[in-house]
């Protein structure tokens, strides 16, 4: 954990619990992912029980307790991308990567995970790497997709 980091960020946020989900986001950013120590210390600077926090690192899809890829790999499953092929391209990104929906690679530097939707229904089916969306995926264009993470600078 980087307190300093840390503390920048309560800092940043006044120690406002109307802002804990903003804290906790960017904390998540330090290390891409909230380590029980980052939780605690939180809790105690903020004056908030550690339960909270923990209810609402656990409710929310986008926090995650265990280390994650540098890269998020996320499928759309809803409908229209399942109607699409949703499920092919899964299946094609777990052969290329080497791991199953909800894992992370050895090396850290891929985590993949469905969702029920992305909100790009119309050029399903759909899948975003990181910050970066990519419409009609099929299972012949995952390695295309994928290269450029695998060699990209650091993030």
């Amino acid at each position: 954990m980087n307190i300093e980091r840390v503390d920048h960020i309560l800092e940043k946020h006044e120690y406002k619990h109307s802002a804990i989900i903003s804290i906790m986001q960017d904390a998540q950013g330090i290390e891409n992912y909230l380590s029980e120590d980052t939780l605690r210390y939180i809790s105690e600077k903020m004056e908030l029980k550690l339960t909270r926090i923990f209810d609402i690192a656990t409710f929310y899809k986008t926090f995650s307790l265990v280390p994650r890829g540098r890269h998020t790999i996320r499928v759309c499953c809803g409908t229209a991308c399942h109607l699409g092929g949703a499920v092919k391209n899964l299946e094609q990104i777990q052969r290329k990567i080497h791991i199953q929906e909800g894992e992370t690679t050895d090396d850290r530097m891929f985590s993949l995970e469905t969702v029920n939707c992305l909100g790009a229904c119309a050029l399903a089916p759909v899948m975003v790497i990181s910050e970066d969306y990519y419409d009609a995926v099929n299972p012949g264009n995952i390695e295309e997709i994928l290269s450029p993470y695998r060699s990209g600078p650091e993030v």
